[in-house]
């Protein structure tokens, strides 16, 4: 834009000007004191015009510099979540909220009893509290998956106390809802190593810890998404306390084979060879090369394992980075809302009430920085060298199971709930219609319907068929 000044000279040393195209009055001062007249143009508003390639979001400080106010206002907020004043968690707590500790951190949890239910019927809808209770004995613990909080059991976990006529408790895993921060970046170099809060061992035991929080022998395990890992994590870490297992959306991988038992035992049929000459030096032969062989094998073992120990290091110091933490912060900017939307069958259903649940913890102190640290705990943790990977240890599950998916569920497909229902010996599936990742948001009353004939199936040795269909 070409601005066009015209002049006009006064005795006193002052002119008047105005922009032809703008018509925005300016003052020019003129310096007598000087052996030749300079002009110098001021203007007589705050912010007389934009610079060319600055944005329609550039604007003059009151000391004259060009401040970028939509880049500066990008940077307060996350998934519009402002992050000026972030605060300890413990100070967004709702009136239900619940903490304790355990190995040093501060969880967040809500519990729900069935008395309660006769103490505020206002509390329930009319269906709901007619629901029969089946007086099970066994409390229900909640796993939620990645990215969600207890927030995302809410509308269930009343109903749920009602059915089973049990306590109903879940839990904020750390780096998610409410559950106390801790930055393990600097703690990792100390000789001292407890264990990492945010790693799913540390999951696992806190699931085991609410069992005896809840003074109870055995629990039923709900997991939704990734919280279905740690359910049956728990599960192969201590079966005799895991009465049941529902899982909601499983982000379990599925075998694309079922492990079959293979008859190791031999026929006999080189008895008759044992004793001959040629037979024993090829015997001697194979053990030298069955040597050799695991010789060289453990030699490799031992140099991948450097290798991988190498790696894990690098991967580290990567993902401790402050370049990890601006990823983060820009993934769950960009991504965060529209993942929640994405995992409804109905995205119009997702509310500003449903968008405030899923974004509170962003207003948490080092909820980037957990993030971080959650995703290292899971991308490095080491494999047992002595347990076989979780794929082949399914068909090893003998308790009751029941898998619950949404049959349009984008995130996690529904075909890999009905392979791993294949997978797991006797386990019940039930596929949801017209639903997305999130049964127990989105499809409240027919996901309680299926939990609860599961329930009493269960418990009372009735068969059903292992496929289901919910309308």
């Amino acid at each position: 834009m070409v601005f066009q000044y015209q002049f006009q000279r006064i005795p006193n040393g002052i002119a008047i000007s105005r922009n032809t195209q703008s018509r925005q009055p300016y003052k020019v001062f003129s310096h007598p004191s000087s052996g030749h007249q300079n002009l110098t143009l001021a203007t007589t508003v705050p912010h007389a015009f934009s610079l060319s390639g600055s944005g329609a979001g550039a604007q003059y400080s009151s000391a004259g510099e060009l401040v970028d106010t939509g880049r500066n206002e990008r940077k307060k907020r996350i998934a519009g979540v402002d992050q000026d004043e972030l605060l300890d968690p413990k100070q967004l707590a709702d009136p239900d909220s619940c903490f304790c500790e355990f190995q040093g951190v501060e969880i967040h949890h809500k519990l729900y009893e069935p008395e309660s239910r006769s103490s505020d019927n206002s509390l329930y809808g009319q269906h709901e509290a007619q629901t029969p209770s089946l007086e099970l004995g066994l409390p229900v613990i909640l796993l939620h998956g990645f990215g969600a909080s207890v927030f995302s059991w809410n509308k269930v976990m009343k109903r749920l106390a009602s059915l089973t006529g049990s306590k109903v408790l879940a839990f904020d895993r750390p780096a998610f809802g409410l559950t106390s921060r801790h930055n393990t970046f600097e703690t990792q170099s100390s000789d001292a190593k407890p264990l990492n809060p945010y790693s799913m061992a540390f999951s696992v035991l806190a699931t085991l810890y609410f069992i005896d929080f809840l003074a109870a022998q055995k629990a039923i395990l709900v997991g939704h998404s990734a919280g279905s890992l740690v359910a049956v994590d728990a599960y192969f870490e201590a079966p005799e306390r895991i009465a049941a297992l529902i899982l909601v959306a499983p982000a379990i991988l599925a075998p694309r084979a079922i492990p079959k038992v293979v008859d190791t035992k031999g026929d006999g049929s080189d008895s008759n060879n044992q004793g001959k000459p040629q037979f024993k030096l090829f015997e001697i032969l194979h053990k030298f090369i069955k040597y050799v062989t695991q010789s060289i094998i453990q030699m490799m073992k031992r140099m991948v394992d450097m290798l991988n120990s190498l790696y894990k290091k690098a991967l580290l110091s990567v993902l401790r980075s402050a370049f990890a933490v601006m990823l983060v912060r820009m993934i769950i900017n960009k991504f965060g809302v529209a993942a929640v939307r994405t995992a409804w069958y109905d995205s119009k259903q997702v509310d500003e009430h449903i968008i405030d649940g899923y974004t509170k913890p962003l207003r948490t102190k080092g909820w980037d920085k957990a993030l971080v640290e959650f995703t290292a705990a899971m991308l490095v943790k080491g494999e047992s060298e002595t347990k076989p990977p979780l794929s082949k240890r399914l068909h090893e599950i003998s308790c009751p199971v029941l898998i619950v998916t949404g049959n349009a569920d984008r995130i996690v497909p529904s075909w890999n709930a009905e392979r791993l229902s294949r997978a797991i010996p006797h386990s019940k599936l039930e596929v949801i219609k017209n639903c997305g990742h999130l049964p127990h948001e989105e499809k409240v009353d027919e996901f309680v319907r299926v939990v609860e004939k599961f329930l009493q199936r269960a418990f009372s040795g009735l068969e059903e068929p292992s496929l289901q269909a919910v309308t």
